[in-house]
């Protein structure tokens, strides 16, 4: 399971703060709506439906892009868990 720490902040503009380490972040549209999905809780499978049905992607493709971005979030200390 993939779980947000939960001192971490985003925008709706996509800016992500740790506070922390004080680091701070960009990211797109997309990323921001799947961390905040997971800071809610949402499971994977909840938050790759809300993606696909908001931003009509296909769920191989959105696959990928997801585990590019729990490594990027790993990479960041930004999971609690991965």
């Amino acid at each position: 399971m993939v779980k947000i720490s939960k001192n971490i902040a985003v925008s709706e503009t996509g800016f992500i703060f740790n506070p922390t380490t004080g680091d701070s972040f960009s990211c797109n549209a997309v990323a921001a709506d799947v961390i905040n999905l997971l800071k809610e809780n949402q499971s994977i499978e909840q938050v790759k439906a809300r993606i696909i049905e908001k931003y009509h992607v296909q769920e191989a493709e959105l696959d990928k892009d997801l585990q590019d971005l729990w490594l990027q979030l790993r990479d960041n200390n930004l999971l609690e868990s991965y």
